[in-house]
């Protein structure tokens, strides 16, 4: 069973997400199709829903909250949270390691397609690894470090919760670029 504290935690990550993504809530993405926020919305509930599961596998165990939190005060904390995640993936991203792996993903992605946009490939996989990383920053990463018993993703249970939400956050950051494109073109015309 999870906490007060673990549920707040939550609702502050729900918020966080948008913040991550596009600076702001969802809800002020004005030039956006309305099912594609809808489709956004349903990846960021499936990856929430597998982000407690986490929760409950490593006994997720946050400090005691002794202050009354309201939402306005509970979106503070998510900007500052997303702020902080960005910041993380954008020096991870410039590491070498993320360099070789980015590398790697176009060679893929150029031996499937020779017809393509090499420069606009680069920036599209730099910033997906970005997103992945600031998304893992903002939920894995603090709540590995306030947990009972991070080991327990190591268990047949954790693997496939681990495998779940990787595949619904790759899929939470390709929707999100989605959105992010289709309002910068909307913005053009």
């Amino acid at each position: 069973m999870l906490t007060k504290e673990a549920k707040i935690k939550v609702l502050e990550n729900f918020y966080a997400l948008d913040f991550i993504f596009f600076g702001k809530p969802l809800a002020e993405v004005a030039n956006c199709c309305p099912l594609l926020k809808e489709d956004y919305l349903s990846i960021k509930g499936a990856l929430l829903s597998v982000f407690l599961e986490m929760m409950n596998l490593i006994e997720y165990r946050p400090k005691a909250i002794t202050e009354s939190i309201n939402t306005k005060h509970l979106i503070k904390i998510a900007k500052e949270s997303a702020k902080t995640s960005r910041y993380a993936a954008q020096r991870t991203v410039q590491t070498e390691k993320a360099r070789i792996d980015i590398k790697n993903e176009i060679k893929v992605a150029v031996a499937e397609e020779k017809k393509i946009d090499v420069s606009a490939l680069v920036e599209t996989k730099i910033r997906e690894k970005a997103y992945r990383l600031a998304v893992d920053n903002l939920l894995v990463a603090k709540t590995l470090m306030e947990s009972k018993n991070y080991k327990a993703l190591n268990s047949w249970t954790g693997q496939i919760i681990e495998d779940s939400y990787k595949v619904l956050r790759d899929n939470l950051c390709e929707s999100a670029d989605i959105i992010i494109e289709t309002d910068i073109e909307a913005k053009k015309n």
